[in-house]
């Protein structure tokens, strides 16, 4: 049996006659091949063109590069202070540079940093030979990370994002992306927001014009070639609220930095995000049948956040639904319910309830008794 209630989450009475008229104007126009703006806590996606259109990421591609070595360093594999020496193929890799020299020993931290701030392709490979002895061996841990964030039209065959026909992503696979990483690694992220960096007495700018315009911007990452165009990846936060915006194939540094920094006005300007439940804290209980406890807590996994036009949160209301016809065992973790958030009869959010303990299969007074109650249901 599927028990469900509703209540007023926020709000003081009947959804208003203003909450019935709200008016969102659509995303700005932009010159780009493909966009996607995502809210970063509830992962709602508040504008996008394209989205899903296999396309050339260009050095966007280091963002992943990023991704793989802070896992790396996180599991303890790697450390800031190991030195890397420089291979000759990365030595003589084209494009973007961070002017290492063959043979020098460098640290994990400095090629991050050349690789994040001066877009060092040197840096890239360096950091991939170093992690996974070969780059062809490292993009493979690239592809398989993708897989696992849910990456379902993206492909890597190298560290830097050289052109190759089997080198390809999408605007929203580096949204989710670039939500794993600040995520998971904020101590790392902050080194995103970094404006020029100095090595090898060659002081080089972060080549993210936002940074210079906009405060609030702290990253992520830019992109160019011939093929791919002028990319984009930007994050913002402004007052408790981030958002990440990213931008593929226009034409000109200019253009990709007033093309982000419009979806992050619309983003913050139309919309607003709130944190409505904690993680691991009681909201309902389940009944079990036949188990040794007759009924199990549950929770969230995870804080929820919802996303919604601006100026409504007194106007949201929450149902909770959830299975009262469980029957033991049940492990921490089954989804056993759910809450939906609506706007105006419309779900702005929903997320599952999770049994927050165990239940082991009760005795067998207790087994026979349930069983009778159930026939007698």
């Amino acid at each position: 049996m599927l028990f469900i209630f509703s209540i007023l989450l926020f709000g003081f009475g009947r959804v208003s006659v203003a909450a019935d008229q709200i008016l969102i104007p659509a995303a700005p126009e932009l010159g780009a091949k493909a966009y996607v703006l995502i809210d970063f806590n509830s992962g709602k996606v508040l504008a996008e063109k394209e989205a899903d259109t296999r396309l050339e990421p260009a050095s966007l591609t280091k963002i992943m590069t990023a991704y793989v070595v802070f896992r790396e360093l996180s599991k303890g594999n790697l450390k800031l202070e190991d030195m890397v020496t420089v291979s000759e193929k990365a030595w003589r890799t084209e494009g973007s540079r961070m002017f290492a020299q063959v043979g020098a020993a460098i640290s994990v931290e400095n090629l991050l940093k050349g690789m994040i701030v001066q877009s060092g392709n040197d840096a890239s490979v360096a950091l991939a030979e170093h992690v996974a002895g070969d780059e062809s061996v490292f993009a493979q841990l690239m592809n398989q990370n993708a897989e696992r964030l849910g990456m379902k039209n993206t492909h890597f065959k190298n560290s830097m994002g050289l052109p190759d026909p089997d080198h390809y992503t999408t605007a929203r696979d580096l949204s989710i992306l670039t939500r794993a990483m600040i995520e998971e690694f904020p101590e790392y992220y902050k080194w995103h927001s970094i404006k020029e960096f100095l090595f090898n007495n060659i002081k080089q700018t972060n080549r993210n014009r936002l940074l210079w315009r906009d405060p609030t911007v702290d990253g992520v990452k830019t992109g160019h070639t011939d093929g791919a165009g002028y990319c984009l990846v930007t994050s913002a936060l402004r007052e408790g609220m981030r958002l990440i915006s990213v931008v593929l194939g226009t034409k000109s540094d200019n253009e990709r930095a007033n093309a982000n920094q419009a979806l992050l006005n619309y983003g913050f300007r139309f919309f607003e995000t709130r944190p409505l439940y904690k993680a691991n804290e009681k909201l309902a209980e389940a009944r079990v049948w036949k188990g040794e406890n007759t009924t199990v807590d549950l929770g969230l996994p995870r804080d929820f956040h919802v996303t919604f036009p601006r100026g409504q949160y007194n106007n949201l209301k929450a149902s909770m639904e959830v299975n009262n016809s469980i029957t033991a065992p049940v492990k921490q973790g089954d989804k056993l319910g759910a809450i939906k958030v609506a706007l105006n009869d419309q779900t702005v959010g929903q997320i599952d309830l999770s049994a927050m303990k165990d239940v082991a299969v009760g005795g067998w007074f207790r087994r026979g008794l349930d069983t009778l109650q159930l026939m007698l249901k």
